[in-house]
């Protein structure tokens, strides 16, 4: 009787190893199999696809921003042309947009126009290499006058001719009538070498245009 208790009690004793053995690796298998899972989401953020076209240049949005070009080209002498881009008031979107002012009565003492660029280097004239804009289809801008009838002609390239770095291409629009409510407005590029860019952006007034000084406004200049 002895003997088979004891033997009763070893059998016991190895089924409790075996089922405890049985859990463990059971527990086991279940983290192997949840493991790939947590890393998943990862995985998918890697592989996620990268858009390889043109992305978005932005010349003006807000200040301070991630802007490009320096308002620093002031056209012919810089006595006839005002610039403030820290604008607050009624911009067309975010915290702040550009007033800008054309001053009829200096420019009809000269060469009867002035006008501003966004150069990149600040003051580069074709010393220095600007951006390479391969790619971009446009050049977009919103602008608005104060009273609305304000006549502007925009631009963008076109600078350092003659200097060690000259603009691949220039391209300006035809003078606009600007109304007194924000508009969106667009430069065609396709087709232009657009692989050294100094003069990211420019507008010219001119005397002849306008018949007494003119303020406007400018937000949102981008390439894309």
């Amino acid at each position: 009787m002895f003997k088979l208790n004891r033997i009763r009690r070893i059998v016991l004793f190895i089924i409790a190893i075996v089922g405890a053995c049985s859990i463990y690796a059971w527990s086991m298998s279940q983290k192997v199999e949840k493991a790939p899972q947590s890393k998943q989401p990862l995985a998918h953020a890697q592989a996620s696809p990268q858009n390889k076209g043109f992305q978005k240049f932005i010349v003006y949005q807000d200040k301070p921003s991630a802007n490009h070009y320096v308002i620093s080209g002031f056209m012919p002498n810089g006595k006839c042309a005002e610039m403030n881009d820290v604008w607050v008031d009624n911009c067309q979107e975010g915290r702040s947009c550009i007033k800008g002012v054309f001053n009829r009565d200096c420019a009809t003492l000269g060469m009867g126009w002035a006008g501003v660029y966004w150069l990149q280097p600040a003051n580069n004239w074709g010393d220095q290499k600007g951006f390479d804009l391969t790619g971009a289809k446009r050049l977009v801008f919103w602008a608005k006058g104060e009273k609305g009838g304000e006549v502007l002609i925009f631009k963008m390239g076109g600078v350092g001719l003659g200097r060690q770095f000259p603009d691949t291409d220039a391209v300006a629009t035809e003078p606009v009538t600007l109304f007194k409510d924000w508009k969106e407005y667009s430069i065609d590029l396709k087709d232009k070498k657009l692989s050294n860019i100094a003069g990211g952006f420019a507008w010219v007034g001119s005397a002849k245009d306008n018949p007494q000084n003119i303020t406007f406004y400018l937000d949102n200049i981008h390439y894309e």
